[in-house]
């Protein structure tokens, strides 16, 4: 085939080529392709320049533009810093109630707190605060210690039989590990508290083992959770009433921890993080339980 052999359709030349019967076109490349390849050149010829570029050994070449992207990094960087400083001061020295009166504020803490909480407080209480095995819920509105951010804030800084030397203390003595219940004294105790947050357990069945375990809770547990069983928030003593439990509360679950003992652990945040992130944490867990399902 001849190189200037011409397509009958097109009229245009062919290459010479040929692949199963099909005859490449000699056609240009189009005006707009050669016009944008000759632009895209042009436009980084003058960037060389214009933005730093060539490496010289130790430094480079600044360019004519003066572009300098870590002073540019730098500078939204202090900037960011002082406006966080700004908002960070106002919550680090104002009472709550104004900082919860304050939309704006309040929408900084929960941003802010989230993040805070993802990164300190997640890997024991779950993402969304509401706890897993052995740790607390802090969503249910069902405190150890209190609830309102300031006790939150206490909490936070000192600790529960932490390190810490004003550390809250709390500890259930394992009465039946270190003898100071027989086995059936554990049973009965355990079957009164049980029946204290189902009262369809008692039936005549189980009455006289409750009755029993009345005794034993009486003379054992009452200086700490109270004689009725509400529990004493200054002890950290938890509601023995109620329908929440840090450990768990089936029977099987109650006479473990009778029998065991329960020593639960926080630890002190006062050397971690600062006064003002301290006080975004724990009005960020105040408000938790508000959204929660």
């Amino acid at each position: 085939m001849e190189v200037n052999e011409r397509d009958p359709v097109t009229g245009r030349e062919t290459t010479g080529h040929e692949w199963n019967g099909i005859r490449e076109l000699d056609t240009p490349v189009p005006r707009g392709v050669l016009i944008f390849l000759i632009v895209t050149h042009l436009w980084a010829i003058a960037w060389w320049f214009l933005a730093p570029t060539w490496p010289l050994g130790v430094t480079y070449t600044k360019g004519l533009l003066g572009l300098d992207q870590q002073q540019a990094v730098e500078e939204r960087l202090e900037t960011a810093q002082a406006q966080r400083a700004e908002w960070m001061g106002r919550i680090e020295s104002q009472p709550y109630e104004t900082i919860r009166a304050d939309a704006q504020l309040m929408q900084i803490v929960r941003s802010t707190g989230r993040q805070l909480f993802g990164d300190n407080c997640a890997a024991c209480h779950g993402i969304n605060g509401q706890g897993a095995a052995n740790y607390p819920d802090l969503t249910d509105d069902d405190w150890l210690w209190g609830d309102g951010p300031q006790l939150i804030e206490e909490t936070l800084r000192i600790g529960i039989n932490s390190a810490h030397p004003d550390s809250r203390i709390a500890q259930m003595p394992a009465f039946g590990q270190d003898g100071m219940l027989a086995r059936n004294e554990v049973r009965s105790v355990a079957a009164y508290v049980y029946a204290l947050s189902n009262p369809d357990y008692e039936t005549p069945d189980t009455a006289e083992r409750i009755a029993a375990g009345s005794e034993v809770f009486a003379t054992n547990c009452a200086a700490c959770h109270g004689d009725d069983g509400a529990g004493m928030r200054d002890l950290g003593a938890p509601n023995l009433t109620d329908d929440y439990w840090v450990y768990g509360g089936d029977l099987q679950t109650i006479v473990t921890s009778v029998h065991g003992g329960r020593q639960g652990h926080m630890p002190t945040w006062d050397e971690r993080l600062s006064d003002a992130e301290i006080r975004i944490l724990a009005l960020y867990v105040d408000g938790l339980g508000e959204n929660a399902p």
